[in-house]
């Protein structure tokens, strides 16, 4: 698929990774449309890309991937916008980390983690992925849409990170998904892919201690955090290979989480 005609719709594409891989596809003459839940901010990357005046045009939406109402319109109103769809990055998400039990030290008291925060995420990380995947592929069959693209994006702790059940659960299923729907989805001309990142350099990287950066990035074999510009990289690749499909990138630097 050529980046320069694809049509390409960014979930969670506001902020950190999204927001730059919605400026970079533009940049590189892709169509962009893309979502996030505050529109100030879904605003701000609109006027930026016209600042800029990148060769793409970028179109944004306000939509929760959560609600399967606001993916129906979203991926709707984005192809009506872009006069067209070929690709969807499955990008936003929501951290809400805890460990499954654990022992108050004030009291004694033995704190559950809440099923609150377990829903949460996977109602982000994984039902919103299934909702925009499923919406796409729809969107693409009923449209003759002769090639396009599911990307989704996991994670290193994908492998299991300790006070992250939660996430981790939920990234491990969009690789189980992403192989599984290549499958299904190979004779409608729709491939799939996922990449999963190690640290990455976003807003809450940045916002660290330099001590406390300094130890998250230690034990990569590179010994340095990753760039957004590398992990978008990656989602060019899979969009421009048209032989990829089924499977995950892993762009960690080399760390393995154990």
């Amino acid at each position: 698929m050529d980046i320069k005609t694809s049509k390409i719709l960014v979930t969670g594409g506001a902020s950190g990774m999204g927001r730059h891989f919605v400026l970079s596809l533009a940049r590189d003459g892709a169509d962009v449309a893309f979502c996030d839940l505050d529109a100030e901010a879904v605003a701000a990357v609109e006027s930026e890309a016209v600042a800029r005046g990148l060769a793409g045009r970028v179109k944004g939406f306000v939509a929760n991937v959560a609600k399967e109402d606001d993916v129906v319109a979203l991926v709707r109103d984005a192809g009506a916008a872009l006069g067209g769809l070929t690709g969807i990055v499955n990008n936003a998400g929501i951290i809400r980390d805890g460990l499954l039990v654990k022992i108050d030290k004030a009291t004694g008291a033995v704190v559950k983690f809440p099923l609150s925060k377990w829903q949460q995420v996977l109602d982000v990380n994984l039902t919103g992925v299934f909702l925009c995947a499923r919406e796409f592929a729809a969107y693409a069959i009923e449209n003759n849409v002769p090639q396009s693209v599911i990307i989704s994006i996991s994670s290193i702790s994908r492998h299991g990170n300790q006070g992250q059940g939660n996430y981790s659960a939920a990234k491990a299923a969009i690789v189980a998904d992403t192989a599984l729907w290549a499958g299904e989805l190979a004779r409608y001309g729709i491939r799939t892919g996922a990449i999963a990142p190690g640290f990455t350099r976003t807003p809450i990287l940045e916002g660290m201690p330099p001590e406390a950066l300094a130890k998250v990035s230690a034990p990569v074999p590179l010994k340095r955090i990753g760039e957004p510009e590398e992990m978008y990289l990656t989602v060019k690749f899979i969009i421009e290979n048209d032989y990829f499909t089924g499977r995950v990138i892993d762009v960690d630097g080399g760390l393995r989480l154990s």
